[in-house]
């Protein structure tokens, strides 16, 4: 017998509006019902019947069937490891039986008997409602999951809702409930409930009661997107914000560019009489803001991190990444800041490790420098001291400049011949090539895999340093977190910048990932 629905127009209506309100797609609410009608079929027709609900998504109708596998006798299903037949008569039909619901069933059919609508009696009504709120409100976890995800790293607005063991839960707009945990707070500010409050999405999760949105307004990238909002050269691209580096609720340094020379991207970040600049400042709770002009001169860009001090000279060694910084000895304090704020922030800003001394502690340490090369020279070279002396005034540094250098630029030195500077040569090499042994074989007590030693992108001490810390292999430093390396190697050691360029630079080498270092 033959069940046909009458259209509900006034159905596909309140679908829509359900949809609509909850901000999710109309198929989900229609699967939804579907589900809660099968669900009352089955309490009225019995649970052991396989049945299912279809809504026309054109007219509202709503169908009831249920299904049937068609078989070709009760014996060829077989039987369970127990020996009992896997025939079940409430879902499954022989082909003669399914011909009494289709004119031409051939085995691994699927036949349909269609029933009539249940009724939508209190207790139906409600188990339909239960079923119905559940999956819509999954669906709608699904897309406020979904929608956050895709914001990881924007910034979005807030009202408190409560405060708890000084973490901060906001409301996101009714749309889903945000967590700023008390360490991401900026140290001093209180907030209140009802305050409004701006924080950066840190990263998002699920859970059975929605997103966990975490929350930040201390992260670097916080100040980086305020000023994305409040200046509109920035926003559109004529000025770039190549690094920012915080101390959260004290003083800050953020560097900016742009490729228009005509433009003054300093200026025009701070605005006229800081107007745009001082919004970004009451937003983090008074944070001393200093807008650096970034350079592709890394001695350049040093000397204007270190503002507000005035530098007298700089010296950069590219190959250790470092930096010492020479300043007259009423600039040193206010080089080094308060607690060692000033350099440390200048140091997270350009990546580079800085040292600032006066110009009494530059000569000393020139004078260290020069007897530590020249008891190197004469240990590693076997020479006295007035060859190391020549050497080093020439401008050798390493061995291994000595050891690969032209043959004729060692000839060329006053007193030198070919057959010295060839003896020089070969004892650099020979020097070399014990170290390179004994590196190599210190690695290996410490169970350290060829490819991490043979890592260049870093100096060897940072890699034994890392053997001792338990990591073995550069698979091992290309998944390690760049937080989890900084913690290896010591804040005072290196940047969290850094650290995310070795990372990033593991990853490359070791597993083909290529990404901006940036």
């Amino acid at each position: 017998m033959s069940f046909i629905s009458m259209p509900r127009q006034d159905l596909l209506l309140a679908i829509e509006s359900l949809a609509q309100e909850k901000m999710i797609d109309r198929d989900i609410v229609i699967e939804s019902l579907e589900a809660a009608i099968a669900k009352i079929a089955k309490q009225k027709y019995g649970e052991e019947f396989n049945i299912v609900a279809s809504i026309d998504r054109k007219n509202g109708a709503i169908i009831v069937k249920r299904l049937f596998d068609v078989i070709e006798s009760s014996e060829s299903v077989g039987t369970d490891e127990f020996g009992e037949s896997l025939y079940n008569h409430d879902t499954m039909l022989t082909v003669a039986e399914a011909k009494k619901y289709s004119k031409d069933p051939k085995v691994g059919n699927i036949v349909e008997d269609q029933l009539p609508e249940p009724e939508f009696g209190r207790m139906a009504f409600q188990t339909a409602r239960q079923i119905m709120t559940a999956r819509v409100r999954d669906a709608e976890k699904g897309r406020q999951f979904e929608e956050f995800k895709d914001n990881i790293g924007d910034i979005v607005s807030g009202i408190v809702k409560r405060i708890e063991f000084g973490n901060v839960y906001v409301d996101i707009n009714g749309k889903a409930e945000g967590y700023i945990k008390g360490t991401e707070l900026i140290p001093g500010e209180k907030l209140s409930p009802s305050d409004r409050v701006r924080a950066l999405i840190m990263d998002v999760a699920r859970s059975n009661s929605g997103p966990q949105i975490f929350l930040t307004r201390t992260h670097p990238m916080f100040m980086e997107k305020l000023f994305v909002q409040e200046v509109p050269e920035i926003y559109e691209g004529v000025i770039k914000i190549k690094s920012v580096a915080r101390a959260p609720g004290s003083h800050a340094k953020i560097a900016v560019q742009s490729d228009d020379p005509s433009i003054d991207a300093v200026g025009m970040t701070v605005g006229i009489k800081g107007t745009r600049i001082q919004p970004v400042i009451n937003e983090c709770h008074g944070e001393k803001i200093d807008v650096i002009l970034y350079s592709e001169d890394p001695a350049v860009f040093i000397v204007n991190a270190m503002q507000p001090a005035k530098i007298a000279k700089i010296i950069v060694d590219e190959d250790t990444h470092t930096a010492a910084v020479v300043v007259n000895e009423d600039q040193q304090s206010l080089a080094i800041g308060r607690r060692g704020q000033n350099v440390r922030l200048a140091s997270q800003l350009t990546g580079w490790n800085i040292d600032v001394m006066n110009e009494a502690e530059e000569q000393e340490r020139r004078a260290k420098e020069f007897k530590e090369k020249t008891e190197l020279f004469i240990k590693g070279l076997d020479v006295d001291e007035m060859i190391a002396h020549l050497l080093i005034t020439e401008g050798f540094r390493t061995i291994e400049e000595i050891a690969f250098v032209e043959p004729q630029e060692l000839e060329s030195i006053e007193g030198f011949n070919a057959e010295l500077a060839a003896e020089l040569q070969n004892r650099a090499k020979a020097y070399l090539a014990k170290i390179e042994q004994d590196y190599l074989d210190e690695g290996h007590n410490l169970g350290m895999t060829d490819d991490l030693l043979g890592f260049d992108f870093v100096k060897r001490p940072t890699i034994m340093k890392l053997g001792e810390a338990g990591i073995k292999s550069l698979s091992d430093l290309a998944d390690l977190a760049a937080d989890e390396l900084v913690e290896i190697m010591g804040e005072d050691n290196m940047s969290e910048r850094l650290a995310s360029r070795i990372v990033m630079k593991a990853r490359e080498v070791a597993y083909g990932i290529t990404q901006d270092e940036e």
